[in-house]
């Protein structure tokens, strides 16, 4: 896609058995640290070894929270706790974080090194993601590179236009490509080379493409499950693959998470 630069989403802040899950997408090479079987069902383990755990974050569920509300992170812990039957407390590094009503690949590290290692690849810009949007109308051209000026409203948890030089003001930076055009909506992958909060989902509003189900951004199809509560609603938008070297055997890694099952009811057939 375009540019070869490395990236960071923009959601991004700073005795295991080794056989794949059965239901995950095959990763990349990594013959001394494969794929783990995660046989609990209420976590969707992507890749487990000794010192990271990634996961398929399922959309409205946090993926860090306080104590007592759900989230990924909660789950994980659980999931740690029971399999290997910890009796203490589970230490999980969170080096990146997704949308509440985002789904998509999550990695927690298993270690404090682990942790350290990995939160430098994101702040420096060596992890590679990869997104999966839904967005209303036909996406022309078919590849591209945008550019826009924005600034972070943080206490109101979202992001406006703003003019070069402006305070707070930031450049974003994204990539991206139409995976397959519909009558009414376009499937488009998305690969973001700097990390702003909520970057893909109003650089594609801005130019007429809301996801679908994101009314913050203007969005006025609904996406998804019903849900009677704003915060238990969920956007077309899915962190598809990321790509990190491994903390410790220094090799490429490569995750992909599957779609939702709701995506289908929309794309019909798989996309590859």
């Amino acid at each position: 896609m375009g540019r070869k630069e490395k990236t960071v989403s923009d959601e991004d802040k700073p005795r295991d058995p080794n056989e794949q899950a059965a239901d995950a997408t095959p990763l990349a090479a990594h013959s001394e640290l494969p794929t783990a079987h995660c046989p609990l069902p209420t976590l969707n383990c992507l890749y487990e070894d000794h010192h990271l755990l990634i996961a398929n974050k399922p959309a409205p569920l946090l993926t860090q929270g306080p104590p007592g509300v759900p989230s990924l992170e909660a789950m994980a812990k659980a999931y740690i706790k029971e399999k290997y039957a910890k009796p203490a407390g589970v230490y999980l590094g969170i080096p990146h974080r997704l949308d509440r009503p985002v789904s998509g690949v999550v990695c927690f590290a298993r270690n404090t090194k682990a942790a350290q290692r990995v939160h430098a690849q994101f702040s420096e810009r060596h992890v590679r993601k990869v997104y999966w949007a839904l967005v209303e109308g036909t996406v022309t051209p078919e590849t591209g590179v945008w550019d826009d000026w924005m600034r972070k409203l943080a206490e109101e948890s979202r992001t406006e236009r703003a003019a070069e030089g402006e305070p707070g003001a930031k450049l974003a930076t994204l990539e991206y490509r139409v995976l397959r055009s519909m009558p009414d909506c376009t499937l488009v992958e998305l690969a973001p080379l700097t990390g702003r909060m909520h970057q893909l989902r109003v650089q594609l509003a801005w130019r007429g493409h809301p996801v679908l189900g994101d009314a913050q951004y203007g969005s006025t199809r609904a996406f998804g499950p019903a849900a009677e509560q704003p915060r238990d609603r969920v956007i077309a938008l899915h962190a598809r693959r990321l790509t990190l070297t491994h903390p410790f055997t220094k090799q490429e890694l490569t995750v992909e998470a599957p779609l939702p099952g709701h995506w289908n009811a929309i794309l019909g057939e798989p996309v590859a």
